[in-house]
């Protein structure tokens, strides 16, 4: 009799479902930022979800093969008016529970949001800021950035002049900080890779409206007399982050000369006419869902959204410090369909990255260019490399 209970449970057992392991729950949170920017082109005019659309995008991704881990990924939003305090969205954030946050925001405001959330164990990755300062003197332990800096954009461009043996710049900024901040960078490029700029010049912003207060006929006729006299050069080379002039330069400097730097030929992370390695079906993906193409921002909050699906998956935890230990060794790569696996730069914590050059209608190249060498890795030919940083992880 006890002979027959053994058995007939045993066999209870074999035939019963194997009970379903709990599901780990990642909630992640987006800090964005709310702006009335003004661009030269109707067609570059930002989407009200810039870089939003890309991290709902990359949440789906990630439960895709969440599904099969048992791991179920969720979004939680914050966008901030120009008042808005970054501190208080980071303990709003926190008290939900959250302590992955994927954030679009000015220098200023992500270091006040990663002081803030420092003693709360917060990671953060930054999807917008370029600031070279950020990777620099005001780096962070618990900031992980996904965005490109303006160092390796500069870089990226810088490279393919040099490789086209385009080598004398004439270089025109603008007057506003970011425009000054990005000359600096190009600045750097060129003694870097042995360019030489020929000339410099300033393009003051008078203020007023940049589409109707100027006019095609005043701009044809203003923009030859600002670029001409200037020594002989290969490339004109702008600088102009507040999109205030440069979209003028192309077809209207005083010589035939292509244009770089802020118009023309541009360094980016992301382009809408991107197609190769696979980027083709996550361009339709986005499409389909948000009904625009995808840009540069939107790519970079997917990035960083993909790269906390990854490191979810292969430690099977959701803890921010476990998941920001992952990203920092030396297993640790996210596909992000650009031909190389991007890993994260120990020293700084920027994730390493080729930088796209495009024409707005085209991608021209893919940096880093042919001949550029590196004894680790060639990516690091762009920004600041390990004997160059000034970061000191704090």
């Amino acid at each position: 009799m006890i002979r027959t209970s053994v058995v007939a449970t045993l066999l209870l057992i074999a035939v019963s479902p194997a009970l379903p392991a709990s599901t780990l729950d990642v909630k992640i949170g987006y800090i964005g930022r709310i702006e009335k920017t003004t661009t030269i082109s109707l067609l570059e005019m930002p989407a009200s979800n810039a870089g939003l659309a890309g991290a709902q995008l990359a949440i789906d991704d990630n439960n895709t093969t969440g599904k099969f881990l048992n791991q179920s990924f969720a979004l939680q939003e914050i966008m901030l008016n120009g008042e808005g305090d970054p501190a208080a969205a980071v303990q709003k954030l926190s008290d939900a529970g959250i302590s992955l946050i994927v954030a679009d925001l000015p220098a200023d405001a992500l270091i006040k949001a990663a002081d803030a959330g420092r003693q709360r164990g917060l990671v953060f990755f930054n999807a917008g800021a370029t600031d070279d300062r950020l990777r620099q003197d005001d780096c962070r332990m618990n900031v992980i950035h996904v965005a490109p800096s303006r160092a390796m954009l500069a870089d990226a461009l810088a490279q393919y002049l040099v490789w086209k043996h385009w080598t004398r710049w004439f270089l025109v900024f603008g007057s506003h900080e970011p425009d000054k901040l990005f000359a600096d960078a190009l600045r750097r490029s060129a003694t870097r890779f042995g360019a030489r700029i020929v000339q410099e010049r300033e393009f003051k912003d008078t203020g007023g409206a940049r589409r109707t207060d100027t006019g095609l006929v005043q701009i044809q006729s203003q923009i030859p007399l600002f670029t001409q006299s200037a020594p002989d050069y290969d490339v004109l080379v702008t600088a102009d982050e507040s999109q205030v002039f440069a979209d003028y330069l192309p077809f209207r400097t005083s010589q035939p000369r292509p244009v770089a730097g802020s118009a023309g030929l541009e360094p980016t992370s992301w382009d809408a006419s991107f197609g190769q390695w696979g980027a083709l079906q996550l361009q339709s993906r986005f499409t389909k869902k948000f009904s625009r193409w995808m840009t540069a921002l939107d790519m970079q909050a997917w990035t960083a959204v993909r790269m906390i699906g990854e490191a979810v998956s292969r430690t099977n935890s959701a803890d921010a410090k476990t998941i920001a230990s992952y990203m920092r060794g030396p297993d640790f790569a996210v596909a992000a369909f650009k031909g190389d696996k991007l890993t994260l730069r120990d020293w700084d914590l920027q994730l390493r990255q080729p930088v796209l050059l495009a024409d707005g209608r085209t991608v021209v190249s893919v940096s880093p260019q042919p001949g550029f060498l590196h004894q680790n890795s060639e990516l690091d030919t762009l920004g600041f490399d390990r004997p160059d940083t000034k970061c000191q992880l704090k």
